[in-house]
């Protein structure tokens, strides 16, 4: 039988409604909607080509766990945004690292600018 989680007070300073956990739904609506799509976000065919492909063939195993296959690109240590501020080139697979999905959604969650905590 599966567990449900206990309501929260969504996310959002101010909003009242609860949720099982992070923002409402109708914040997560606005905050994806504020964000963008990934081709808007500068994750077109350039970084699928070059960032993507060439950050998997140099790290086909996971660089945190070391165990599972590697299967998102991340960019590290640098975000994307803050490379493209920078002036660097946010393609470069020397800006990032390989890594599992576990390990990938936990880095997100935690240091990422909008990540799932935030």
């Amino acid at each position: 039988m599966a567990r449900r989680r206990a309501l929260t007070v969504c996310s959002t300073p101010g909003c009242p409604e609860y949720t099982e956990g992070g923002r409402c739904t109708e914040h997560k609506a606005e905050a994806e909607q504020r964000r963008g799509s990934a081709r808007q976000r500068g994750y077109g065919s350039q970084h699928e080509r070059r960032f993507r492909a060439g950050v998997l063939q140099r790290d086909p195993t996971c660089v945190l766990c070391t165990e599972r296959p590697s299967k998102h690109a991340d960019h590290y240590p640098l975000s994307r945004r803050e490379l493209v501020e920078q002036h660097l080139d946010p393609d470069d697979p020397a800006h990032g690292r390989g890594l599992c999905g576990p390990c990938h959604s936990s880095e997100t969650a935690q240091h990422q600018p909008g990540g799932w905590h935030a």
